[in-house]
Parts: structure tokens; sequence; C-alpha cells
């Protein structure tokens, strides 16, 4: 044990006393600490800009922080509600500024460093204007609509392309559960279409402002006033007709429920192929042509359960007077004819929104002509968009809501 010991202990030593070349380290380069980001805040409208619209915005960019609160109040009045758009490019009030008032915004933005600003501007809203653009909103407060319906937003006059980006980041949706969408204008700009890649889901929330009462719609006109609407998606109708076979196939929940012989246009006055929307229902209404086609060709009539498919008069109606040919040829102006048992039953099943696909047919379906929004798939309805469509196909997990300008 001993004699070991004493031969070990020389090996572990001539170990550790081997020599070696010196090594020269070069020492780390020392980085010097990076000055911090300026923080800066910057706000608008102007101070003491004048005329601004009654659609005015709160616009606030900071540097090296976050914005911690915006407040907007009438001068020597009261303040104003409203929130940060999603992408936080601007602060959007509740509701239209008054014509004719001053304005203050003080924002304030707080450092990383919890160093505070506070910024404040004084404007004066425009006089109310003269010229003005009507609109509309073809969705009722606490309705309940069909799985196709679209929001659809009237202009009259039509909004000029060029103006129709800027109209169209007023237009506010909020879909629960969340699904994505977009925007759609027709080609005089006379409405704009709101839709999913999909129909709704049953059960959906739309809430929509349309909130253009003040704003700049183009050739020196203004919007007349602010609209808004909450309604639901009830339960999923949908409805085809197939001119090979003359039959309306009607489906719940997409469980064939229900079909029945028609009669559609004859060759003289065709009916329209494509997706249509119901948009509205009348128990009892009269067809007069008089006026359009002539004493010639015109007629009156009175007619039960129609149900409006464009706005160049196709509906679904009951017409008595084409049983007989129902099933078998088209006889009519343009309209899907059932029997008066059929139709009655048809337009207890129906809500405004719910979609019809007519197939078949000598003529297409015209873009305009009614709600067209669902009569294009889903890659060429958003090129009618004017601004681009960055929504996706699916909601982010865990979303409550979605709004898209």
């Amino acid at each position: 044990m001993v004699a070991a010991l004493v031969m070990v202990a020389p090996l572990a030593l001539v170990g550790c006393a081997t020599r070696s070349a010196p090594r020269f380290v070069t020492p780390s380069p020392v980085t010097p600490s990076q000055p911090a980001e300026p923080f800066e805040l910057a706000i608008t409208p102007a101070e003491d800009a004048k005329n601004v619209p009654a659609s005015a915005e709160v616009g606030a960019t900071v540097r090296g922080g976050k914005i911690t609160s915006v407040r907007l109040a009438e001068v020597g009045g009261p303040t104003v509600r409203g929130q940060w758009r999603e992408d936080g490019s601007s602060w959007v009030p509740a509701v239209p500024l008054k014509h004719a008032k001053r304005y203050a915004a003080t924002v304030t933005a707080t450092s990383s460093a919890g160093e505070t600003v506070t910024k404040t501007t004084t404007f004066s809203t425009m006089a109310r204007p003269s010229s003005l653009t009507g609109t509309g909103l073809y969705l009722h407060d606490g309705g309940t609509y069909g799985v196709a319906m679209p929001v659809v937003v009237e202009f009259v006059p039509g909004v000029p392309a060029k103006q129709r980006a800027a109209v169209q980041k007023r237009l506010f949706v909020t879909t629960d559960p969340p699904q994505p969408g977009a925007w759609h204008w027709v080609a005089n700009g006379t409405q704009v279409y709101y839709r999913a890649p999909e129909f709704w889901r049953p059960g959906t929330k739309l809430s929509v402002r349309v909130a253009v009462g003040g704003h700049p719609t183009g050739s020196g006109r203004y919007g007349d006033t602010d609209r808004s609407a909450t309604a639901e998606i009830g339960e999923k109708l949908v409805m085809t007709v197939d001119n090979a076979t003359k039959k309306m196939s009607v489906y719940r929940g997409d469980k064939l429920v229900r079909t029945m012989p028609v009669s559609l246009g004859k060759p003289k006055t065709p009916s329209s192929s494509g997706t249509m929307v119901v948009m509205e229902k009348k128990t009892k209404t009269v067809f007069d042509t008089f006026a359009e086609l002539g004493p010639e060709e015109g007629y009156r009539t009175n007619i039960e359960y129609a149900q409006r498919l464009t706005w160049g008069g196709e509906f679904i109606h009951a017409a008595p007077w084409s049983v007989g040919d129902q099933g078998v040829r088209n006889v009519s102006h343009g309209c899907v004819n059932l029997s008066v048992a059929n139709a009655a039953w048809l337009f207890n099943q129906t809500k405004v929104g719910d979609p019809i696909t007519v197939k078949g047919t000598e003529v297409k379906l015209v873009a305009g002509n009614g709600w067209t929004a669902w009569n294009l798939p889903w890659d060429e309805f958003v090129k009618g968009s004017a601004l681009p469509v960055t929504v996706r196909a699916e909601p982010a997990p865990g979303a409550s809501g979605s709004t898209t300008p």
C-alpha cells in the first residue's frame, strides 16, 4: 500500500508540472451600452386644425413606449367614448363628432422605464355639409337572418373608386363566434357586401357599424349619418333549383326535407343561373309590369307568397296558373313558380338571407342584380375589396370575436 502510493504520487506531480508554451488570450471587446430608444409621442389632428370632418379619429404614434390612455372631449362639453382600431393605428370615437365644435384630445404614453408623457391637441370640426351621400344598412337591429345574409351597405349616389378605401375603413363588422370576412364593392359603388368565406354558422351574432356620418364620400359629399345593428343568424336552410329536372330541393341543416316541381323563365324571359339570397318576403303583392313592358306585353297580377331574389324582378312565388307546367316546362317571366300549397309551405320555412342556387338556365346572374355576394368564389370575391384582405381562413384559437374594416 505504501509503495503504491509512493509510486503514484510522482506520476501525479509530473502530470501537473508539464510545461507548455504560454497562451495569449485576446480579451473580448467591451460593448458600450446602447443608448435608450428615444421616447417620443405624436398625435393628430394637428394643433388648431380647422374644418376637420365629423368622422375624425385620434391618431397617436409613440417610440420607446406605449399608449396608456386617450381622452377626447368637446371643449366645455362632454367626453366622447371610443376605442382603438385592432391595428392600433388610431382611436375611433363611438359616435360622429358634432359639427362646428372645438374638441381637445389628450393622449398619454408610458416608456419602458416608467416615464410618462402627455400631449393634447385642440381642433375644430367643419360646419354641417350641404352635400350628402344617402346611406342604408340592410340589417335590422334584433333581426334573425339566413346563413347567406351578407352585410349590405348602400350609398346614393355611389362612392367613387378613389374614395372607397377611406370609406371602407369606416365600416366595422364583429362576429361571434369569430369568422373571417371581407368587403366587396359593386362596380358603380352604390353597394358594398360583407361575407365570410363560407356561409355563416347558425347562431352567429353580427354587430355592424357603418361609421360614415360626416365622413368624406367623394365628389364633395359626406355621409349622412352613422348606422348600426346587431342581428343573429338562424337555422341553416338552403334551396337549389335544377332546370334539367325542373325541381326545387330544400335542405334544412344539410338534410333534404322536401322536393317540389317548379316552372322557370321561358326562353324569351329566362331565369338567372347563380346563387341568390332571399331579399324580401310578402304574403300578398301585385306584379305590375305595364310601365316596364308596355301595354302589349305588360301585365298586372295579384301574387301570393312572394320572395324577392333580384332587383330585376325575379321572385319565388305561388303560380296556380302554371301548376300543369311545373316540373315539365318553363313558362314564367323569370320567376320560380310553385303551386300555392308548396309556395305557402316554403314561405313559412324561409328567412331573409336564405340562399337559393339556380342552375342550368340560359343566362347567368348579373353582379349587383340582387345581393349577389355569394355568386363568386372567395378568391374572386376578395378582389372587390378596396383594401388588402389579410383575414385568415380560420379564426385564431381562443379568439372571442373578429372585426374587419
